[in-house]
């Protein structure tokens, strides 16, 4: 594994997002039950959902990449809602499927501390240009 980036990421901070396991093609992050995190129906929001997903993914490929490369755009990014999930923590597991030349693919799944599955993600990240301009 190269180096990984473990500087603060000022929106993990605003979700509170906590990293809790990182190696080569994988991240396992966090997200503590907030009630700012709710919508108005009481649930967690779908929006801090796909932040999760998204956050998850992007540590998950900086796992394989040089020190210093610090740009993952996402290209695609499609989330399935499975469950509801009210005043619980969501933990995402994050797993590098490929690794192309200029793209790489994640799997995400979001569970319940109870190992319930709340929401599965899938992002598609750009990766710079290794071309010298």
């Amino acid at each position: 594994m190269t180096g990984l980036n473990t500087g603060p990421e000022p929106f993990f901070e605003l979700l509170g997002l906590q990293t809790e396991e990182v190696k080569l093609d994988f991240c396992r992050m966090r997200m503590p039950f907030r009630p700012e995190l709710q919508q108005a129906g009481g649930l967690v929001h779908g929006g801090a959902i796909a932040s999760l997903i998204d956050s998850a993914a992007v540590l998950a490929i900086k796992t394989g990449v040089a020190p210093g490369v610090t740009l993952f755009p996402t290209v695609t990014m499609t989330v399935n809602y499975l469950a509801a999930a009210r005043e619980i923590d969501l933990i995402a597991k994050a797993h590098v499927i490929r690794r192309g030349r200029s793209m790489v693919f994640v799997d995400v799944d979001v569970i319940s501390p109870s190992d319930d599955a709340v929401a599965k993600g899938q992002v598609v990240c750009k990766l710079p240009s290794s071309r010298k301009s």
